[in-house]
């Protein structure tokens, strides 16, 4: 009963405090809204805007995990505070801050995602699908394109993967070795569910020989 009245509570905070700087961001007051959000961080999860860039998404995780459990409705509110500090400083004109702020949520929904708990104050999924949307215009750092190719392989997107997997290789920050190493994590699924992720097998086959033909695998 106390852990469910916590968490009402919260999505009633959350609601409200977004409210506020929704209103603040229709009247063109969106240095007012920034220091809300701030104060928020502050009050709520003893964060600042600062401490939050200067971690990584890994750090932050660990944060608000305990005893081995991921609060994942207190990561859910600091990633939805990060978006809400992004799309802010994106009606300033400081492209270059939304576009951290953007790619740092967008680490944290991924994470909350992954870790596959239950969360009542967001769904991670819309808000992954709404920042990449958002995002196509950009070139995507390499972490962020690592972390994306392990939320579709988890989702069963798996065209998605081999598309990650292409660009990372592009990239040189994958090896051909590696690359077949997703390929034949891949062949474990089964046909059914391989299509239904985009990658029926005999790509995968025609994938891996592919990759061996340019790089010249044993």
């Amino acid at each position: 009963m106390f852990q469910r009245d916590y968490f009402m509570r919260m999505i009633e905070q959350m609601t409200e405090a977004v409210g506020q700087i929704l209103q603040l961001r229709r009247e063109r007051k969106q240095e007012e809204a920034l220091l809300l959000l701030d104060e928020l961080l502050d009050k709520r999860f003893r964060l600042s805007s600062k401490l939050i860039r200067s971690l990584s998404d890994e750090d932050l995780v660990r944060m608000m995990t305990t005893n081995g459990l991921l609060e994942s409705d207190q990561l859910g509110a600091i990633a939805i505070l990060v978006r809400q500090e992004a799309e802010l400083h994106g009606e300033l004109g400081r492209e270059d801050e939304s576009f951290v702020l953007s790619i740092k949520a967008l680490h944290l929904f991924l994470r909350l995602s992954l870790a596959d708990t239950e969360t009542v104050i967001v769904n991670p999924n819309e808000q992954i699908a709404e920042l990449l949307e958002e995002l196509l215009p950009y070139e995507l750092p390499v972490h962020t394109k690592k972390l994306l190719s392990t939320w579709h392989e988890a989702e069963g997107r798996y065209d998605q993967v081999e598309n990650m997997m292409h660009e990372l290789l592009d990239d040189r920050v994958l090896s051909a070795a590696e690359a077949t190493d997703i390929y034949r994590r891949l062949l474990l699924q089964d046909d059914e569910r391989l299509a239904a992720g985009g990658l029926p097998r005999q790509e995968i086959v025609q994938g891996l020989r592919e990759l061996n033909d340019q790089y010249k695998l044993g």
